[in-house]
């Protein structure tokens, strides 16, 4: 089977072939950190952390390379706002992003690449393109040429005549009158005084935002990427910038062989998009302060990448509803694994591992669709089903539960959810209820039987009886 990507370059699913067998270099875009991130910047980290997490499940060996945007026009205005300098500023907001990244067990990149340590490499890659006619500069400033690049346009499938019209019905401003056309981009802004600027062969100033990427991935990953990724709103201007400067660089050599990029995270029925610049957002550190991690991973990573993701309060709770469902099958197979037997009845346990090496087989067919995270889920759901009827079993064999186990971890992980072996203990109080209950079961008093349930209910705890006796959990 071959994983198919839906390429935003081409607009159609293409088979997944990396440049070198076995091995994904991959480059997806960072945040700028100004704030803490909201959900919709986790929403990104997610689904790229869980593409990751396939290619390596899948046997290929991922170079992930994500970048910190450090050196922007808004991280400038913040600092000066909270009384820091730009690099303390960012310091700050690099180490929140780890620690919230982190909690919801996004695995950090390989390498993660900061704007401040590559401003010489910066400098020399727009001496190339001035020396190759596709940047000039102007009053301190290097722009891009972009009519001077043939295929601009080409990701966002916009042509140099539709963008000139937008271009020309902007406002005009001093920047304006800096290029040679309202199309081009900076590559180099000269800095105002009193702004973080570093010396350049055109004075004083800082990368332009589009610039950074492309120096940074090329550097670590080479002139081609196999994987270029990153949020539905960076296709244009940003990965169009990227494109024509990367490749003007290098001689046409293309940039990147696959272009991923992840929906917008809406809020309730209307869909209206979650942006810092909306003033609507959900810091990411904030729902954690109300929700478990895994509810909210589970909320981020399990609706196909590519479309867009309703956050409310209704679809917080189905996530938690789905993270209690698996985690207490979790629960079940550890303690079944401790009363399992070692005997091998070999007709019935290799008829129930071909039924799970067939629901392995349908996730797979399922995430090589573009990582299809949904169709993914409802195979691992199919999965919980096979598990607990097994589990309803009077003898169940260590060899099968094993396997249930491996297998139901191992796709759990794809999706970054990790349950921890809980070592609850019951007070002697609770646990004579339920040697009460049980002894009234006995006896067919289910009056008194259902009256403890309930008692122990309003305690927090919940009862499973099963073939096995009475098993128990905390709600």
């Amino acid at each position: 089977m071959t994983i198919q990507i839906y390429n935003t370059l081409t607009r159609q699913k293409e088979d997944f072939v990396p440049q070198v067998p076995n091995q994904v270099s991959m480059y997806v875009c960072g945040p700028t950190v100004y704030n803490y991130i909201h959900i919709g910047n986790a929403r990104s980290a997610v689904a790229f952390d869980t593409v990751r997490r396939y290619l390596q499940y899948r046997g290929y060996q991922v170079n992930y390379v994500s970048n910190f945007t450090d050196v922007d026009d808004k991280i400038i205005k913040a600092a000066k706002a909270e009384d820091l300098s730009t690099e303390a500023l960012s310091d700050k907001y690099i180490a929140a992003f780890k620690e919230d990244t982190a909690a919801i067990n996004i695995l950090p990149a390989n390498i993660h690449p900061r704007v401040k340590d590559h401003i010489t490499e910066i400098i020399d890659y727009i001496k190339v393109l001035i020396e190759s006619d596709h940047a000039y500069a102007s009053q301190g400033d290097v722009y891009f040429r972009t009519q001077s690049f043939d295929g601009y346009g080409k990701l966002s499938h916009q042509s140099i005549s539709e963008l000139e019209i937008g271009a020309s019905q902007r406002t005009d401003t001093a920047e304006t009158d800096r290029k040679e056309d309202p199309l081009d981009f900076a590559l180099w802004k000269s800095a105002k005084e009193g702004e973080v600027s570093w010396p350049s062969p055109w004075g004083p100033g800082r990368p332009g935002w589009h610039i950074e990427c492309s120096v940074m991935s090329t550097k670590y990953l080479g002139d081609t990427l196999d994987i270029h990724g990153g949020g539905q709103d960076l296709e244009f201007p940003h990965h169009e910038n990227e494109i024509a400067q990367a490749e003007a660089h290098n001689h046409g050599e293309n940039f990147a062989n696959y272009w991923m990029h992840n929906g917008f995270v809406t809020f309730g029925e209307d869909g209206e998009k979650m942006s810092k610049s909306l003033g609507n957002f959900v810091l990411l550190r904030d729902l954690l302060k109300e929700a478990d991690p895994m509810v909210v991973r589970y909320l981020l990573g399990t609706v196909h990448y590519r479309r867009p993701l309703r956050y409310d309060d209704q679809a917080l709770q189905e996530a938690q509803t789905n993270i209690k469902r698996l985690e207490e099958v979790s629960r079940r197979l550890d303690l079944r694994l401790a009363d399992a037997t070692t005997q091998a009845n070999l007709d019935t346990d290799e008829a129930n591992l071909a039924v799970l090496a067939q629901l392995e087989a349908d996730f797979i067919q399922a995430m090589d669709d573009d990582f299809n995270a949904a169709n993914g889920m409802t195979v691992i759901f199919e999965l919980v089903k096979e598990i607990n009827r097994y589990l309803q079993s009077e003898v169940v064999s260590e060899k099968v539960l094993s396997k249930m186990q491996e297998i139901f971890k191992d796709l759990l992980a794809i999706f970054g959810l990790v349950f921890e072996t809980k070592e609850d203990l019951l007070d002697q109080e609770i646990q004579a209820l339920i040697d009460e209950r049980n002894v009234a079961r006995k006896a067919k008093d289910f009056g008194r039987a259902d009256e403890i349930r309930d008692q122990l209910k309003e305690q927090g705890i919940y009862l499973d009886d099963t073939p096995q006796g009475t098993t128990w959990k905390r709600g």
